[in-house]
């Protein structure tokens, strides 16, 4: 299912070209839909492979790299166009994939394999295949780019691999079902979300990259069973002064002060949120909402939803385009 080129070139002039697109990805409609961030309006939507879920964009901007965990690839984009460019290899079921500051390479994990698989995003070719716990899928990268850190759902660990050997330097346990990895700006901690047991792991980090387990947040919500309580992405803004986690079926974001790492505040968002994404400017916060298929806009000052705008179906993860100059 293609839509025309044209219609979403006009739509983008009509909107301003300067304007940053959002990029969702649709796990069962096979789809990315594409939101102008200055009028929250859905601009198009494109064929994305089977099974769609990670995405990310290159530094410059002009790249969407999508993990179609069905046909075993990662499907590259151009983010003004969005026609499929090329392929990249992936190994086997790619979920969530981790891109190297400078654009180059990808870190890609490989649930089925327990492999993260390392590709070259120039070449196109395999660096190295990396033997990490049972069902990896979580993936973060150290603002330095020195570590790249895989969670194993089954193993309950955070694996930190060194970037210049491809080896595993440090774990750390943590809970169950461990989900997403994402350091703070100056890299002096490490939030690891962990589905079943209900927990985000603070990890400290030294200034050679040792990691020791600081703390764990809990969450509790009135009228919300326990076990709905399923912390999955989690975003930190530039300035290390606030966390978002994502809760899954409990439908909220909890906000947490990164200062003291104690949950302040709850938001209302769609059904099964999943995955978060900020504009440049970290003015808005956007959740994919994967049972009620929406994304919420929350307005990240105020720490309010503003509104939610329909997307495809069952939406996971969410990408924004960077500023460019011009």
């Amino acid at each position: 299912m293609k839509l025309a080129l044209a219609t979403c070139l006009s739509a983008l002039i009509a909107t301003g070209a300067t304007a940053n697109n959002v990029f969702v990805t649709n796990e069962k409609g096979n789809t990315v839909t594409v939101i102008d961030s200055d009028t929250w309006e859905v601009v198009t939507e494109f064929a994305a492979g089977n099974r769609p879920r990670g995405i990310t964009i290159s530094p410059d901007g002009s790249l969407l790299y999508v993990c179609a965990s069905d046909d075993d690839t990662v499907r590259v984009f151009d983010t003004t166009t969005f026609e499929e460019l090329y392929t990249l290899p992936s190994g086997p079921d790619p979920e969530l994939f981790v891109l190297h500051p400078s654009g180059n390479p990808l870190f890609i994990a490989n649930e089925d394999d327990n492999l993260v698989t390392v590709v070259d995003t120039e070449s196109h070719t395999v660096l190295a295949e990396i033997p990490v716990g049972v069902e990896p899928e979580g993936m973060g990268i150290s603002p330095d780019a020195a570590f790249v850190v895989n969670t194993s759902e089954t193993t309950n660990m955070a694996h930190f691999i060194d970037t210049t050997d491809y080896v595993i330097k440090h774990n750390i346990l943590v809970d169950q079902r461990p989900r997403y990895a994402q350091y703070n700006a100056d890299g002096t901690k490490l939030y690891v979300t962990s589905e079943i047991g209900g927990t985000v792991s603070v990890i400290d980090i030294a200034e050679d990259g040792t990691p020791t387990l600081s703390t764990k947040i809990t969450f509790e919500v009135p009228g919300v069973l326990p076990e709905w309580l399923q912390p999955v992405g989690a975003k930190v803004t530039s300035d290390g002064k606030w966390l978002f986690v994502a809760l899954g079926p409990a439908n909220r974001i909890a906000v947490i002060n990164a200062e003291t790492d104690e949950v302040v505040d709850y938001i209302i968002v769609g059904q099964r949120v999943w995955q978060l994404a900020f504009t440049p400017d970290e003015k808005f916060l956007i959740t994919t909402n994967g049972n009620s298929n929406d994304v919420t806009i929350i307005d990240v000052e105020t720490k309010k939803a503003l509104k939610s705008v329909p997307v495809g179906q069952q939406p996971w993860g969410v990408a924004v385009t960077p500023d460019r100059d011009g």
